[in-house]
């Protein structure tokens, strides 16, 4: 029978008495921790529930902190469908990538399970987001975009990504701070990448929404010019003013984190905290961050489940303002 390597490599650590990991620290012996863990992505390969929840596996096995982690991919429904199928079946050691977007497609999608019933793992990254025109849009800054809104709601299009996502979200809250009505919003779901850039460089959609990532290089040659990013503050290397240092009160960051199953021990809690918390802290979780342009945003289980009760009433409240409830 053919050695499994980290397996191995596992059985020396423990004989050692601990090894160190570089990056990760020193090894400690953890009852609590799985051996293994499997981790439903809830998306279609290559979306962002996908590459959180191999990125995640790729740390773990490498750093040698679990011993084996496989990815399952389980879109529909907005997350929904993975969600279901954590809260119905999952074990201690199932995961589901769950993020901003699952809260309102849980109410969009009048999804027969909620996050609620799910045991809140961690927060690990997240996204600002700016609001971007054309270069050649007449519009070139944020108090020109929210006269245009105020003089005729329906002649400004804001492109992003589904209803309920972040995109939409973020498009409301800035309506909202601007003293607009959030249901006289033009709101196009447009996708994302090569579905919305066209439109948006042409000139076809006023404004448009996404990760920092996603416009990033167009933001630099000056093909697209970002009016404001939705950070509390600015971020390093990114030369654009935040909508709070422009007056428009508002901030959001689409965030991503793991759910366990219900009934989740606080010991098997407390091991996959300490797991999670070493991936967070580690070289590799930050090289990644830098790579991708994430924000390295952990949160342990008990702040997470505090966080994600605030997010669900935020969200909540603003679904219900705009009327796309389930």
């Amino acid at each position: 029978m053919p050695i499994d390597r980290r397996r191995f490599n596992r059985s020396l650590a423990a004989l050692a008495g601990g090894a160190f990991v570089p990056g990760l620290g020193a090894r400690t012996a953890w009852a609590a921790t799985p051996e293994e863990l499997t981790i439903i992505a809830a998306a279609s390969t290559g979306g962002g529930y996908d590459t959180l929840a191999r990125t995640v596996q790729q740390i773990l096995e490498s750093g040698d902190v679990v011993g084996n982690v496989e990815v399952l991919n389980v879109p529909g429904a907005g997350g929904t469908v993975g969600l279901a199928q954590l809260v119905g079946s999952g074990t201690p050691s199932t995961l589901l990538t769950t993020g901003l977007g699952m809260v309102g497609a849980v109410l969009i999608n009048k999804s027969a399970v909620t996050l609620s019933e799910a045991t809140p793992v961690a927060r690990l990254q997240g996204e600002y987001q700016p609001l971007v025109v054309a270069a050649a849009s007449p519009i070139r800054t944020l108090d020109d975009l929210a006269a245009a809104f105020n003089a005729d709601p329906g002649a400004v299009s804001w492109g992003g990504f589904g209803i309920g996502s972040p995109d939409h979200l973020l498009s409301a809250q800035v309506v909202k701070a601007i003293g607009g009505d959030v249901k006289r919003m033009n709101y196009i779901v447009v996708g994302a990448g090569s579905e919305m850039l066209p439109l948006v460089l042409s000139n076809q959609i006023t404004v448009a929404t996404g990760g920092y990532a996603e416009f990033g290089d167009l933001i630099k040659s000056g093909a697209l010019r970002a009016l404001a990013i939705s950070s509390p503050e600015r971020l390093p290397g990114i030369d654009v003013p935040t909508l709070r240092e422009q007056g428009v009160d508002t901030e959001l960051v689409n965030w991503r984190g793991l759910m366990g199953a219900p009934g989740l021990s606080a010991d098997q809690l407390a091991g996959l905290d300490e797991a999670l918390g070493r991936l967070a802290k580690s070289e590799a979780w930050a090289e990644t961050c830098t790579r991708r342009g994430w924000q390295n945003l952990h949160m342990p289980s008990a702040e997470f489940k505090t966080f994600l009760e605030a997010e669900d009433r935020r969200v909540t409240a603003l679904i219900g303002e705009l009327g796309i409830a389930g």
